[in-house]
Order: C-alpha cells, then structure tokens, then sequence
C-alpha cells in the first residue's frame, strides 16, 4: 500500500544512510505546495495538512518506517 493524498503528486519509501551509518526507512512525498515558510505563496494549513496526513499514515500501517520528508517537484528546484 502506498501513500496517496490530494496534496501529494507522488509517494515512494526511500531507504536512506544516516550518521552512524545505520540505514534508515523514509517516505518521501513530493508535492507543489510550496514548503519555504518565507515566500508569499507558503500556504501553511496545507503543508500541515499534508504533514499531519503523512505521519497518519506511517503511524497506521505496518511498514516500519522512521520517518517522512516533503519535498518540492525536482522541475520546479530551478525556479529560485
């Protein structure tokens, strides 16, 4: 089962390295909402509300994961 949100263009669960070298289980949600607090078009309740769904999700299924990041469409990581 994978993560699906109407605020999330796509989901995958990423195995990732961490400090200690310890591997580590993320879900990765991209999105295009835009996640810099500072810019005009930041729409808070929307990123809580897709953060709040994705820790619901990890919280609610089986899959060990350890934690979740949003991030920006790569296309739109030009635009700065």
């Amino acid at each position: 089962m994978t993560f699906s949100h109407p605020l999330a263009r796509a989901a995958k669960i990423w195995q990732g390295t961490a400090m200690d070298g310890s591997k580590r289980d993320v879900l990765v949600v991209i999105t295009t909402l835009e996640l810099d607090p500072d810019s005009k078009k930041y729409k808070k309740d929307k990123v809580e509300r897709l953060a709040a769904a994705a820790h619901e999700w990890i919280s609610t299924h089986s899959i060990p994961l350890d934690s979740f990041v949003l991030i920006s469409r790569p296309k739109d990581w030009g635009e700065r």
